[in-house]
């Protein structure tokens, strides 16, 4: 086991969680929507890094607020989970929709114990990840690609792709439309 997933699971480790459920349900939970600064505060306060502009909702589920990173102009809509055992990181401009799962670990199914197995999620630049999808542990969604509603992801997803279905796949090339100034 990585001393990661024993200090999540060690005595300490649990109660430091039980302390931030706590804190989640209590100062985080039930605050209105548009408290996204006081929300962020709140993340930071917990070793969150959070960087600007970031819109979190509060019904947002961080299961280890110090194992998330997110950049400037990026958002967590309704009822994201981040299950952050392992290091989960959001960069700038990435729109994560309602319902979506981020899962930083897993079991291993060849070990009799089912060990825990975590490993970061990277969700690139410009990103949007469409409601109710799912990331598993390991993965990188590059630059640009748009994640499909109800997709679920075990493999990395090159930049400035379309991905859809279970498992993901590529359906297309992500282009953007140019702008014209009539």
């Amino acid at each position: 086991m990585s001393d990661k997933i024993i200090d999540q699971i060690s005595f300490k480790g649990r109660l430091k969680r039980l302390i931030w459920n706590i804190t989640w349900v209590f100062v985080f939970k039930f605050t209105p929507f548009f408290l996204y600064e006081w929300r962020n505060s709140v993340l930071r306060l917990w070793g969150a890094k959070i960087g600007k502009k970031v819109h979190i909702y509060p019904s947002v589920k961080i299961w280890a607020p110090w194992n998330l990173e997110m950049e400037d102009n990026s958002c967590l809509g309704h009822n994201v989970n981040c299950y952050s055992v392992d290091k989960i990181f959001i960069a700038k401009n990435a729109v994560i929709s309602q319902e979506v799962f981020l899962c930083s670990a897993s079991h291993d199914i060849y070990d009799v114990n089912f060990k825990l197995v975590a490993k970061p999620i990277q969700i690139k630049s410009n990103v949007w990840i469409a409601a109710s999808a799912f990331i598993g542990p390991g993965v990188i969604v590059g630059e640009g690609a748009v994640i499909g509603a109800a997709a679920v992801v075990f493999k990395n997803i090159p930049p400035w792709r379309v991905v859809i279905g279970n498992p993901a796949r590529i359906i297309k090339k992500r282009k953007l439309k140019k702008i014209s100034m009539n």
